[in-house]
Order: C-alpha cells, then structure tokens, then sequence
C-alpha cells in the first residue's frame, strides 16, 4: 500500500481500535455498583447477593455483544425500507440494552432510571489506547483523518473530546442511515469526504470491518488489539495469507513495544515521531 501509492484519508472504526472500551465500561460499572450499594439502603437484598458475585468484565464484553447483534439486526431489519426516520442510535440501545442486561442478571434496581441513564453514557468517555492521541495528532499532518464509527454523532464528538483525538472530520453511521458493514457506510463516507474509494483507507481492529470495506474499494490497515478480533484463528490466518489487508500491524510485530498499534502505522508512513527511526 503505503508509500507509493498512499490513500489522501485515514477513517477510522472507533471501539476497540482507538479506545479500550473493555476496561473503561468494567471498571466504571464496578465503581458505580460499589457506590450503589454502599449509599442506599433501599436496594432489596437478592440484588445485593447478586451484585456481589457478578463479573462487571463479563458483563461488559456481554453489553459490547449486544450491540453487535443490534446493528447487525438494523441492516437487515424491514423498517429500514422507511429510511432514516426508523434508524435507532447506538446511545438507544446501548440504555435499552442495559435495562435489559440488568433483568437478565437479577440487577434490577441496583440503579435508578437517572443513574442508568448517566451509565448508558459511558461510551461517550472510553479511555483511548495510549498510542492513540499522539499518532493521531501527526497523521493528521498529512492525511484527512475521521472517524467511521457506528458511534452515533454526538458520542463520537464527545469521544474526541475526551481522549484527545483530533479528528479532521466526524464521520459516523447515523450521517447514512445504516451500520457498518453496510456498504452504504463505505460508499456514502467516501462521497462525503469528496474522494474515490480508492483513495480512502480504513483502519480498524475487525477483520469482518476491513473485509467490507476492501470490498467497496478502500485500502486497509489492520491494527490488531488484544481480545478485539472476532474471527476465528484459521479465519485470521487466510486473510493474512490472502492478502487482500494492505498494511497489517500485529501485536507482535518487534516495534510495538516502544510505538503501539496506531503509533506503527504512524512509523510506516513515515510520519511525526514515527518518521524518525
């Protein structure tokens, strides 16, 4: 890819890729739980007695599969015919699926409406992989960098805001009316931007992400992050072998100790810190 023919915009998938959500959505639900129960003495007792046994980093990685089934559904779901006025955001389902995970664990009432309302808002302030902000700042310097995100808009700008990343442009789904893998994203992401497929590059931590994207004719950056990859092992293997990733960073590769996933993308374009050897 790269050097000879590189793309004029970076787009980037958000969740898993710039920020670990994983340890943010945890670590945040412990601490409220904790607070919770030490504050209010009109929790009933069986939600004590589950509160104290249940596994907040499950239950994170159970919340993050929900929205993948819930945009995977909304791409295949009969009412999106109707156009965007049927489009559900992520923030509503991500407060819809709480309420529901909560039952589920026998977690009700652990937490008010208003307080499970300021909890569906995690999202918004994930903490970004320490790579992430100063890589970003010097791609920036030579290529349009946005997001591409099935974020919706307000929780991506809230993001930026959060974890310092300077994004050119916010780019998320809701602007289409669909979610990745939609082509529609792709397609309408790369009109919108004013550029030719081609010239754009997604750089994502999902291969099923960067397959859909390869497939609409953008290039490809693999950044692989711990426990973010969803294919199998065989799976992960043929693509390599396939060849159709256009810069592959794996999580051993020798650098990543000293420039991580994102600063190693920043190393091969040359560019910023990542330019000096």
């Amino acid at each position: 890819m790269s050097c000879i023919n590189p793309p004029t915009a970076l787009l980037f998938d958000v969740f898993g890729t710039l920020v670990d959500w994983r340890t943010t959505v945890a670590e945040t639900l412990s601490r409220q739980a904790a607070l919770a129960l030490n504050s209010s003495s009109s929790i009933p007792t069986s939600v004590r007695l589950f509160a104290s046994t249940v596994s907040w980093s499950d239950f994170a990685q159970e919340w993050r599969d929900t929205y993948k089934n819930f945009t995977a559904a909304q791409n295949t779901s009969s009412t999106k015919a109707s156009g965007k006025s049927a489009f559900k955001t992520v923030d509503q389902h991500h407060h819809e699926s709480l309420v529901c995970l909560l039952a589920e664990h026998k977690l009700t009432g652990l937490w008010n409406s208003e307080q499970l309302h300021a909890l569906a808002q995690i999202w918004h302030f994930l903490d970004p992989w320490t790579d992430t902000s100063p890589a970003l700042h010097d791609l920036g310097q030579s290529f349009l960098t946005c997001t591409l995100s099935n974020g919706n808009v307000s929780l991506l700008r809230d993001l930026a805001a959060h974890a310092d990343l300077p994004f050119s442009r916010i780019l998320s789904s809701e602007h289409f009316g669909a979610y990745k893998p939609s082509p529609v994203v792709y397609n309408g992401a790369a009109e919108h931007l004013g550029l030719r497929n081609e010239q754009c590059a997604l750089v994502a931590a999902h291969l099923s992400d960067l397959k859909a994207a390869r497939e609409c004719g953008y290039q490809t950056i693999y950044v692989e992050r711990e426990d973010e990859e969803d294919w199998a092992v065989e799976e992960v293997m043929a693509a390599r072998r396939e060849g159709w990733i256009d810069m592959w960073i794996s999580l051993d590769e020798p650098r990543m100790s000293k420039w991580g996933g994102l600063g190693e993308v920043r190393a091969r374009f040359a560019v910023g810190d990542g330019g000096r050897r």
